[in-house]
């Protein structure tokens, strides 16, 4: 696996981390921000919060699943 893949499939873990810190800290300027307020709008501040988490999940799955399984 090339170097530039590593950084990918960690920065997905990364972000995903991220956006699940964001999600239970509940932080005003993530949830304020023009991408987060489309989500926050159709579904609520609490559905977005459940929205981000598992997008983070999703993000932490995918780059594990890539570090694990990509040859």
């Amino acid at each position: 696996m090339e170097p530039t893949e590593y950084f990918i499939l960690t920065l997905f873990i990364a972000l995903g981390i991220f956006s699940i810190v964001a999600a239970i800290l509940n932080l005003d300027w993530y949830f304020q921000t023009s991408g987060a307020m489309t989500f926050v709008k159709w579904l609520g501040r609490k559905g977005a919060r459940i929205f981000y988490a598992l997008l983070g999940l999703g993000l932490i799955a995918c780059g594990v699943t890539g570090l694990l399984f990509w040859n």
